[in-house]
């Protein structure tokens, strides 16, 4: 292993997510927290040059589509219904006090 986690990086972490660690679970995180980097530095040695940056796995373009309404809303056939209207909303009695 050569990355070491401090033990004061571990309670300022503790501290950012808003946890208490008992010792162990200290211990337990450090170690954790070791072997993430450790395999981070393992995949930096990785020959990369020459391979095109993505964000995805599949060749996805722009799905987003306009939104555009083609069979209304159906509010004025369900406000038809209403035993009370008030601005093309439902009146109802007022419940809280």
């Amino acid at each position: 292993m050569a990355n070491k986690i401090s033990d004061e990086t571990i309670e300022y972490v503790g501290i950012l997510a808003k946890l208490e660690l008992s010792g162990q679970e200290k211990e337990y995180a450090k170690a954790d927290m070791e072997k993430m980097l450790d395999y981070i530095d393992t995949l930096n040695e990785l020959d990369t040059d020459g391979i095109e940056p993505m964000s995805h796995v599949f060749p996805v373009k722009n799905v987003f589509r306009e939104d555009i309404v083609t069979n209304g809303d159906g509010s004025k056939e369900t406000l038809a219904n209403a035993p009370l209207e008030k601005d093309q909303s439902f009146k109802v009695p007022k419940t809280i006090g």
